[in-house]
């Protein structure tokens, strides 16, 4: 019973402000607008800051954790591979499939790891979330643009080479030519997509915050009262906002349709990454926090960030939409019963 009411203590506050941000959105206290600029304002300002003060006060010595960040590394791309390789059976639209790739291994991890943490562990963490992101979301991005940009759909397929009973050998060629042109177009467009999005990875606003962080802490400059007040201030917007805006997006009727993959994503999400690779974290000798960081990356909701980005890639964006609503719901019972594992054989 303890260490279920751990376990409870540590996921109930959270969901408790998904729910506000749903029930405000209902009643009409946060509307889209609202919550999409929570969500900006998160994701550029509070999260970064809270960060930076996870690790501008740490010792870099003490909080750098080389083997961690390699474990990190290591399981998120072998994540991604099965599970390419496991979506070949499952979803037979090639569209569809990229969805159900992304979706089965992006966590929400800046946002639900940091609140794990600090949810349990309090301002006595060591920076484990801050180095977990490290490990882990730059490969996210760079997967996703990988495997939604090579499982589009073409644009002109139907429109394309013709092949009739007859065989009109001129139609091809023209059809031939047309093709070369678009594949043409299209790998320029692809090329400057990759370095867009390589760019948005170093600029990306957490990395940043983890870097300056890094960097703060190796240096070792002094923090004014002031400067530390505003930090902290700004720090603690992070967690609330963040979870109040996705529950404010949060649509109950997306997560009905493509049911049949979205459950075996959401499975996925949230049991058998964990299950695989959680014993592994264990027998190398993380605990604590560090078990807590591993279990957010592997078996959190998945992000929003998810169907923002399928739907920018030219693919529908349902299968995505369906497989957060399942998670974000379904992470509640889940990380729950993890964590009652975990605190059960005295590994946190």
């Amino acid at each position: 019973m303890e260490n279920l009411l751990f376990s409870l203590n540590a996921t109930a506050p959270i969901f408790a402000m998904m729910v506000l941000g749903y029930l405000f959105r209902k009643i009409g206290l946060i509307d889209e607008k609202a919550a999409n600029w929570m969500n900006k304002f998160t994701f550029k300002i509070t999260l970064p800051v809270l960060v930076f003060k996870d690790l501008a006060s740490q010792d870099f010595a003490g909080t750098w954790n080389g083997k961690f960040v390699l474990f990190c590394f290591v399981v998120t791309s072998v994540s991604i591979a099965v599970i390419a390789l496991f979506s070949k059976l499952i979803v037979k639209d090639r569209g569809k499939r990229g969805e159900f790739i992304q979706a089965s291994y992006r966590s929400s991890a800046a946002l639900l790891g940091i609140a794990f943490i600090h949810n349990i562990y309090g301002d006595a963490a060591s920076g484990m979330g801050p180095l977990m992101i490290l490990g882990s979301v730059p490969l996210y991005n760079v997967f996703a643009v990988i495997v939604l940009m090579l499982t589009a759909q073409p644009q002109g397929d139907a429109a394309g080479v013709q092949d009739d009973a007859n065989g009109q050998r001129a139609s091809r060629a023209q059809g031939d030519a047309a093709s070369q042109g678009t594949s043409g177009s299209k790998a320029r467009d692809n090329g400057a997509l990759i370095k867009k999005t390589l760019l948005g990875i170093i600029t990306n606003p957490i990395i940043i915050g983890i870097a300056v962080g890094l960097l703060w802490s190796l240096i070792r400059i002094p923090q004014p009262k002031i400067f530390q007040t505003v930090v902290t201030n700004l720090s603690a917007l992070a967690t609330p906002l963040g979870l109040m805006s996705m529950g404010a997006t949060f649509e109950f009727k997306k997560a009905a349709k493509d049911i049949r993959p979205a459950l075996i994503a959401a499975f996925i999400k949230l049991f058998a990454l964990a299950a695989i690779f959680l014993p592994v974290a264990v027998a190398l000798g993380f605990a604590g926090e560090q078990i807590v960081a591993i279990l957010v990356m592997l078996g959190s909701a998945t992000t929003v960030s998810c169907y923002i980005m399928a739907k920018s890639m030219g693919h529908e964006g349902t299968l995505s939409s369906s497989v957060i609503m399942l998670t974000t719901f379904g992470c509640s019972f889940s990380l729950t019963l993890w964590l009652f594992v975990l605190r059960s054989i005295g590994v946190i």
